[in-house]
């Protein structure tokens, strides 16, 4: 049984059991919260359910197993022959995911 889900502008397809890292969620770790944004989800008998946009009474049940930050991203912009030079870093803040339970 899989669900596909949607969440920070992204979509996931999950399993029961599966670690995926997010966007970051306004929650506290180890707490669990719910995604009710399923777009699809694929029943144990092999039967797809496809929502327009989402299915109804269908959530994934995750656990916040970490918030964190990513590698850093280094941005650098020159121009040639102006002694333009700008060096940046970025580290994307993301929230993992223990994906427990999938109800459709």
């Amino acid at each position: 049984m899989y669900a596909v889900l949607k969440t920070g502008g992204k979509q996931y397809r999950v399993q029961e059991g599966d670690v995926i890292f997010v966007e970051k969620l306004n929650a506290e770790v180890d707490s669990t919260i719910e995604l009710t944004e399923v777009l699809a989800v694929s029943k144990a008998d092999g039967q797809l359910v496809i929502g327009s946009p989402v299915v109804e009474g269908a959530k994934v049940v995750a656990k916040v197993a970490n918030q964190g930050k990513a590698k850093k991203v280094i941005v650098f912009k020159y121009k040639p022959k102006k002694d333009y030079r700008k060096k940046q870093g970025h580290r994307q803040p993301y929230t993992k995911l223990v994906i427990e339970k999938i109800e459709a």
